[in-house]
This record gives structure tokens, sequence and C-alpha cells, in this order.
């Protein structure tokens, strides 16, 4: 039996420095450490065929290595929080896939190897020992033992048996604790004999045994050495000791239990959350050839549809009339569900799936055509007491009919992700799990509908038919939910009718220029072709510019510049190290930073945007009310909540965006809303006051952190202010302030006790905003919106730590969110009431896009700025910004 051990805290450290930190979910999420160690995963079980895995980690607290050497691993600087939280998330895979992990308070995941090793050698199994930690060649043990030892990145990887260590180290597995002890391990901050390096130390061992022997035989040694062996003696004998891997762990591992037992629609939900769109067949193929057992049938997986006989028990289904449907869908509280050819929302409706009666499971079914009957039609448009889950597809695809749905009353998804926003995935399938113990067995992992593309129509009636029916049976129980934390205000008066707000929004869309924004590609791609023309040129050869590889060799072996820093892949050519090192090279290394900038905006907008273009020349992008955990909008489909606004480059695309004709767009945005909810929540007379004087928020902040009269404060002054007020906003502390304004971290924390001197009830609301979530395990706004925040009890410092920052800020953040999500659902209704021919079109962060026939611009105009300046009563006044314009962009400027 072969058993592969990884060092999960090595395998995750390297994938992180190997992948772009940017790599991240539409939410914000830092993903690059988990992709990393997921395809290293991957393939090393493809690979090497094991029968069983474990991952082992470390754990925060102090070991004995800790209390018996003071000095061990203190040179080590803090990881960064973005890979201690990804840790957690690589365990909440490793639990979905069924793979043992294990972790022990007092020992390194070394220690823990190491014993799974020594119980190997007894059972005579084999263990194939993944890490890049070189302490593990101690362990290697021909034929049971070998290491396979992660050079660099996520791919380089080399074999050793004993021959191996030999080779590579000059002395054997058993001497190598010995040998490394005398060289020294500056990773773990432990020093050698001064003068001895590796081959030295492995001459020293082969000659006499140990370190002992060499301390014993000192004075046959060079006078330097001699002196250096004696005087350093005793602490290198006593770094051998701590360096010697226990083999006494006290975990509860049976090595022979280890092969993994997959849950494969956990897999895909996790894989979904992390928007790792192609990571989950590459996983299911790796189940499928290893043979595992999995706790769920393949078939039955996410994304795959199985046969009809998987209809959840009960289920009654059969074609019903136009009438039927018609009637059934005047009942109280009727559940139905959608299936499309293709993507729910954006493609055409195949048919939809009705709850007759749901004590019975009699569902019906109806196709395009009965949906198109006008019985049907009516009864959709005149519903008042509809149930869905993820509602927003299907209303935006009935308003591409020509049918309006007023009639929701509960969306299982938004009920689910207001109850617990800290949960990963929304999808029916997982809410259904998570409160019914069960789900849909046909059902893809959209967001709760399904697309049957190609499938039976069979298959297309049960399986919608399922999920109506597991939708109607989630309504009760999370009706319940939502009433046991007081929010069923804030369902019913936010999060409901802002479904139908922002389906409407989708199904408008935007209209764009197409001939703009083709040129402004174009421009781009002349521009991206000149710079890698002059790169070329000052390098003196052709190479890839997108390749880190040949970056790398121009960068540090032709030219031989000198980085402040060296990752474990090598030296970086990420924008952060190009920019320190800049001034060595200065005509290569701007128009390189210069090019990477461009290029995105080519890739990313330039070709993005165009290939969102629909038939009627407009964008009609997604917006989602379940990804961020705040109870902030977010949007995809394209991403046009992220389109640059700080180059000019960037402000250009926002040319590109135009009204339809006889229209102008109003574009309206919230004026520093975070810091008023600041004033508002912690009751700070200083902000309060300036607030409601209308003094310029940042000259005033600076003034009173500097010590000066506004009169005198500088824009570096008046610069870091602002910088201070909004990182505030956002849980920053004073290694984020430094890293944002490219100052020490003592001058940052100076800066920050500066401005909490000056608005002390602020960090009395900070603190208090943490203690209560401690305790109650959530943060909760002035509208009832509760964030659970999971981190706070986590075992691990770090994660702690970033449970902390998201304390100290999901209250404004929500708050936030709320008053503008309520402003967005009164526009629409006023707009309505009114019988306007204006449309909300956009929704960027506080912003609100408004498209408006150029007849009804003093009305919109007075119904947009009473809406939003009356959406919350705070302590200080919520200032808008409106202006009008014939693109996005004029309007902004």
């Amino acid at each position: 039996m072969l058993i592969m051990a990884l060092d999960g805290n090595s395998l995750a450290y390297r994938a992180f420095f190997a992948l772009p930190e940017d790599m991240a979910t539409s939410s914000g999420q830092t993903t690059n450490a988990v992709y990393g160690f997921t395809t290293m995963l991957i393939n090393l079980v493809k690979e090497h065929k094991p029968d069983g895995v474990v991952v082992v980690f470390d754990r925060p607290e102090p070991t004995f290595r800790h209390v018996a050497v003071e000095e061990y691993k203190a040179q080590r600087e803090k990881a960064p929080d973005t890979l201690f939280q990804q840790l957690g998330m690589i365990k909440e895979l490793l639990d979905a896939a069924g793979i043992t992990w294990l972790e022990q308070a007092g020992f390194e995941g070394d220690d823990i190897i190491a014993t799974i090793a020594d119980h190997s050698i007894t059972n005579g199994n084999q263990l194939l020992i993944v890490t890049g930690d070189r302490d593990s060649y101690q362990l290697v043990h021909d034929p049971n033992i070998r290491v396979l030892y992660n050079k660099r990145g996520v791919s380089d990887y080399a074999i050793y048996d004993e021959a191996g260590i030999k080779e590579r180290t000059g002395v054997t597995p058993a001497q190598y604790a010995d040998y490394a002890a005398l060289r020294g391990d500056s990773s773990d901050n432990l020093l050698g004999v001064p003068g001895v390096g590796e081959k030295t130390a492995a001459k020293l061992i082969n000659q006499y045994g140990d370190i002992d022997g060499v301390i014993a035989h000192a004075q046959e040694q060079t006078p330097k050495l001699r002196a250096s062996l004696l005087e350093h003696g005793e602490r290198v004998k006593r770094n051998a000791e701590i360096m010697v891997l226990r083999k006494d762990v006290p975990v509860n591992v049976d090595i022979t239990q280890l092969a993994p037992k997959p849950n494969l629609s956990s897999v895909q939900r996790f894989f979904d959350f992390c928007e790792f769109s192609n990571m989950f067949k590459r996983f299911a193929d790796v189940v499928t050839a290893r043979g595992w057992s999995t706790e769920k049938d393949a078939s039955h997986g996410v994304g795959s549809v199985g046969s009809a006989d998987t209809v959840a028990a009960g289920v009654k289904v059969r074609v019903g009339s136009p009438s039927e449907i018609a009637a059934a869908l005047q009942q109280k509280d009727v559940a139905i569900a959608a299936a499309w050819d293709g993507e729910p929302g954006r493609t055409p409706l195949v048919g939809i799936a009705v709850v007759a009666d749901g004590a019975t499971g009699d569902v019906l079914w109806g196709d395009a055509q009965v949906l198109s009957d006008a019985k049907v039609s009516d009864a959709l448009a005149s519903a008042n007491s509809l149930v869905m889950h993820d509602a927003k597809p299907l209303m935006r695809s009935l308003l591409a009919m020509g049918i309006d749905v007023t009639g929701l009353v509960l969306d299982t998804a938004i009920a689910a992700y207001l109850i617990d926003a800290s949960q990963n995935s929304f999808s029916l399938a997982a809410v259904s799990q998570r409160y019914l113990g069960s789900e849909p067995q046909g059902l893809g992992e959209s967001q709760g509908q399904l697309d049957f593309g190609g499938e039976s129509e069979m298959q297309l009636q049960n399986f919608t038919a399922e999920c109506a029916l597991f939708t109607a049976r989630l309504a009760p129980v999370l009706r319940k939910e939502i009433e046991a934390i007081d929010n069923s205000a804030l369902y019913a008066d936010i999060e409901n009718p802002l479904v139908r707000v922002l389906a409407r929004m989708e199904h408008v869309g935007i209209a764009v220029d197409v001939h703009a924004l083709e040129a402004i590609r174009d421009h781009l791609i002349d521009q991206v072709t000149s710079l890698t023309e002059e790169l070329h040129r000052v390098a003196g050869s052709s190479f890839n510019v997108n390749s880190p590889v040949q970056l790398r060799k121009i960068l540090y072996e032709d030219k031989g510049l000198v980085p402040g820093k060296k990752t474990k892949t090598g030296y970086s050519t990420d924008a952060a190290t190009l920019e320190k090192i800049h001034d060595q090279w200065p005509e290569f290394i701007g128009p390189l930073l210069r090019y990477r900038e461009v290029e995105k905006l080519r890739s990313t907008y330039g070709e993005g945007l165009l290939a969102e273009v629909a038939a009627d020349g407009r964008i009609h992008a997604t917006f989602n009310q379940t990804v961020a955990r705040t109870g902030r909008l977010s949007s995809d489909h394209p991403n046009l909540h992220n389109i640059p606004i700080r180059s000019d480059e960037g402000k250009v695309f926002r040319t590109a965006f135009i009204p339809r004709k006889g229209c102008e767009l109003l574009v309206a945005d919230y004026n520093q809303i975070e810091l008023r909810c600041i004033a508002h929540l912690a009751q700070d007379p200083g902000l309060i006051g300036a607030f409601r004087a209308g003094e310029d928020i940042h000259t005033a902040t600076a003034s009173r952190v500097f010590g000066v009269k506004p009169k005198d404060v500088t824009h570096d002054q008046r610069s870091k202010a602002k910088m201070v007020s909004y990182g505030l906003a956002y849980g920053m502390e004073a290694y984020g302030l430094s890293q944002r304004l490219g100052i020490g971290v003592d001058e940052a924390a100076e800066i920050l006790n500066a401005y909490f001197g000056a608005f002390p009830n602020v960090r009395s609301y900070m603190d208090s905003a943490i203690a209560e979530a401690r305790q109650k395990e959530y943060t909760q706004t002035l509208f009832g919106r509760r964030r659970r925040i999971p981190e706070l009890r986590s075992d691990n410092f770090r994660i702690r730590q970033a449970g902390e920052r998201q304390a100290m800020n999901a209250a404004i953040q929500g708050l936030a969110a709320d008053i503008f999500k309520i402003a967005l659902v009164r526009i629409d209704n006023e707009l309505t009431k009114n019988q306007l021919e204006a449309r909300i079109v956009l929704q960027v962060h506080d912003e609100v896009v408004v498209e408006v026939p150029t007849k009804e611009k003093a009305l919109v105009e007075k119904i947009v700025l009473d809406v939003m300046h009356n959406a919350a009563s705070l302590d200080v006044p919520l200032e808008v910004n409106l202006a009008w314009g014939s693109t996005w962009a004029d309007a902004k400027s």
C-alpha cells in the first residue's frame, strides 16, 4: 500500500508565492494558494497513484522547539493574511474531498509525518512524503520511505531515496540532522558553525560519524575551524536535538484507512465558490481513475444529469394544460423552477415546473409553447405569491417575453444568504443539503436553476419538477429561520423587491457605442505593439513579454539587477518588485509596467466588453445579491464594477457607454457614505460636527490628526488622512496603511494613533464591534443584516485577526449596502409610480446610472435626489453627487 503524505503548509506557501496574488474571485477572495495546492494535489495523485492520502499542517501555538530554543524561527516575517485565510479554505477542500488532514498542538506537521513514517516502516507500507522542507530528508528509508521534494513553484519536483539523499547532501538520511545542525538552517533561524558550509559539514560528519565525534576531534582541524567548533559546539548540539523529527505525536490515524472518500457535490460547490471553472472535471477524472468510492455517485455530481429514476421519491410530474398551470400559479406560496437551453437568464426558456400540491408531490410541467399561452402569461404576471430559488434569471427571461413578474414573495437563495452570508454557496443543491439534508439529484451547480441543453424531454420534466418541489420544501424552513433572527422586514422591504429591480436592470442593459469601443481597442493594440517593440529594442532581443521566466532571465541574469527580495520560486517579476528596482533600469522597467497596464486594459475591457455586446447594442451584465458577505452587490458577465477609473485609458472606456436616442444619462452616487456611516455608528462628535458643517472631511480630519489649522493642511497630509479614513472602513491596520502610503509601519502606527486621538469614539466603536461580534458570533447593521464571522473562532491567530478586521468593517459596509439598496428599490418604485420612461440601467458600488428621456429630466432628478437623501436617517446628512451627460464619462467628469 502506498500512502502519500503532503506537507500542507509547505505546499500552500509555495503555491502562494508561485502564482499571482491578484488571482481572486469576483467577490475579492484571494485563491492563488488554493488553486496551486489543488493543482499539485490532482497532479500528484494522477502521477503517483497512491492508495491513501493524508495532509499535515502546523498549528499556531509554540512547539517544544520554540520552548527549547528561544530564537527558533524568530526571524520569520509574518506571512500575508491572504495566505493564512486560504489555509482554512484548503482544509475545507480536503473535507469535501474526503482526504484526512492532521495537526497537533505542540508539534509541527513534519513530526506528524515522521510518526506516520515510523508506522509505515513497522507495517511494511510505502510512504511518499511531498514537501518543500528538507528536514524530511532524515525520514528516507529504503524501500519504504521516499521524499518528493518540491524545489520550486507548483510543478518542479525531485524524488529521493537513500541514494538520492546521499547524492544531494553528501550524508545519509540518518546523519542529516547532525549535518544540518553543523551547516545551520537559516529558514529556522538556527545558526551552524561559522565557516562550515554544506561540503565541509558533509565531510566532517562522514569522517567522524556525528556531531559528538566532530567536536571530539576539533583539535585535528585548522586553527580557525577548531576555534569555531569549540566555541559553538554546545549550541550546535542543542540545535541537532531539536532538528530530529519526533515520531511520537499523539495523532489517532489508521494508515490503512486513508483512501479518500470525496463528496462530489461538496467539491463542486467549493470549486464554484472559488470560481475554478475547469477544476472539477480534473478532480472527477482522478477520482474515477483511482476508483475511489464517493459519498454520492459521480453521475449525480454537479453539472451532470442522471437518469429519470433519480427523481426524488414522491414527485409526480405531469404535463399541465395552460389552464391547470394558470390555476396553480394563483395559489399561495406556489413554488416554481425553470430550465433553459443554455445559460440561465441569457438563453431561451425550455419550460417551467409548478408545484400544484406540495403535500402529494404533484408538479406540473409546461414547455415553451405553454409559456407563450396567454392564460399562463397573464397568470405569471398577476400571481402574487410566488416562491423561487434564485428567481432573477427566470424573471429576466420572462421580461424578455413581455411578462413582468411582480408577485415574488420568497427567494430561497436570498433567504439563505440573509440567514448566513458566510456560507460558500447558495445554490439549490447547497441550501437543500444544509436545511433539508438532501438535494435534487440531477441539479446542476448553477445558482439553483437548470441548464439542460441536449437532454431528453423526460429529464427536463423530472429534474425541473424536483427542483420546484425542493424549493417548496425549503420555503417554510427558511421563513422560520428569517423570523428567528428578526430579518423579516429586511427581507421583505429591501432584499425581495431588489430582485425585481435587478432583473429589470439586467433586462434593459446599457447601450454602448460599438465603434467607439472598437476604436479604443484598436488604440490599445497599437500601444501594446509599440511597447513590445520598445522592450525588444532595449533588451537587445525578442522575447515573450508575458513570460515571467524569460523576464527573470533578462532582468536578473542578463542585466544583473538586484531585487529587494527573493521568493521561493526565484526573483519576482511582479509589479511591486518592478517598482522597487525601477531606477536600476528605467528605460526597460518603465515600458514594461506600462505594457502590463495597457495589455490588461486591452484583453479585459477592449476585447472583453465588445464580446458582451448583445444584438440590441447593449451590454446586459449580471448583478449578484449573494456573493459579497457584507451585503454589497457584485457584477459579472461582464464585471462593470471593475472598469478602471484611475488611468486615462481606463476612464476612456466610459465614453463608449451611451443612452438610447432622445435620452441622457443621469449618474448619482453617495458622497463618502462609508465615512458617514462611521460617524453615525461611532457617534464621534468631531466627525459628526465636520459632516454637519459641510466641511471638507479629509481636510478636517487632517487638521485634527496632524494638529494644524485647516488652511495649513498640506496636500500630503490630506491624502494621508483620506487613506486612514477609508482604510478604517475596511478594517485596515498599521501594516496595510504603511503599504498604501509607502511609509514605515511605525510611522503608519503613529498616524493611526493620532487619528484615534483626534476621534476617540471611532477607536471605542471598533473595539466594541470586535467584542460584540466575538460574543454574539455575528455583526448586525442598523437594518438588522447579520454577518456571521466564523474566523473569530479559528484556532489560527492570523485568521482570527482577519475575522477581527471583518468585524470592524462589517456593520459599516453593511449599513452602506443597505442604504444603497433601499435607494435602488425606491428609485425604481418612483419611476414606475409616476409612469416614467426613465429606467435604471446600471449600478456600480454606491452609484446608480439612469437612462432618462430629455422631457423627464427635471422630475427624475428630483426623484433621485429625494430618494437618495432620505434612504436612511443618520446623525449626519447623506450627500449625493448628481450629474448629466451624453456618455457615462461625461456625467462622471
